[in-house]
């Protein structure tokens, strides 16, 4: 790859929308210990990894605890040092205690009610993200914990489970510092990435 075609490639990153709790779920937020920034957990990907395992290793290492992995809920893109950075993020849930230490970046993990995770939030693009698909989340959890109810009931045999709709993309852009170039690159990916998913 040339450098003039590396300056307009993504940079690509994934992170996870992590659910705690059953009765009263509540989402994880995580802060930046040299931005003092509240975020959601995520993280750039590893050469060749794909993107979903890079989001459970994420969180691990950003929350301290292990999650199970479901739905594709959206992803999220803005410019960073004048190149897009494109976040996918999965549906995630963490039972039971942290079983790691929290990475070195990160100085706290809370896990917050939807409307309070929102406020907390540092960045705009992430609150606009967490709006939108905090709500698919919490009925997935509500689901979940029906159809754990029923196979209770039922002796444990499992009823069918309904895909989250995902949002796709939310896009945050500051179009003062977006080069038509940028903006091409980031079609183009969304391309590829919505073909790849029909494909698979």
């Amino acid at each position: 790859m040339t450098d003039s075609a590396k300056g307009y490639a993504p940079i690509l990153a994934a992170g996870g929308i992590v659910l705690r709790g059953e009765a009263r779920p509540r989402f994880a937020v995580v802060r930046l210990r040299r931005e003092k920034a509240w975020v959601l957990p995520k993280g750039k990907l590893m050469p060749r990894e794909r993107a979903h395992v890079a989001a459970k290793r994420e969180v691990l290492e950003e929350t301290g605890y292990d999650v199970s992995v479901h739905e594709f809920l959206g992803s999220m893109a803005y410019m960073v040092e004048g190149r897009i950075k494109i976040v996918q993020f999965w549906l995630m849930r963490a039972e039971g205690p942290p079983v790691h230490e929290l990475m070195d970046d990160v100085k706290a993990v809370k896990f917050l009610p939807l409307k309070q995770a929102v406020e907390t939030l540092s960045r705009p693009h992430e609150k606009v993200f967490l709006t939108h698909v905090g709500p698919i989340a919490l009925n997935h959890a509500k689901k979940f914990v029906r159809g754990k109810t029923r196979r209770a009931t039922r002796g444990g045999k499992r009823s069918r489970n309904v895909p989250a709709a995902p949002v796709e993309h939310v896009i945050a852009l500051d179009y003062g510092k977006t080069t038509p170039s940028a903006v091409r690159a980031l079609g183009n990916w969304i391309g590829r990435a919505a073909q790849a998913r029909k494909a698979g």
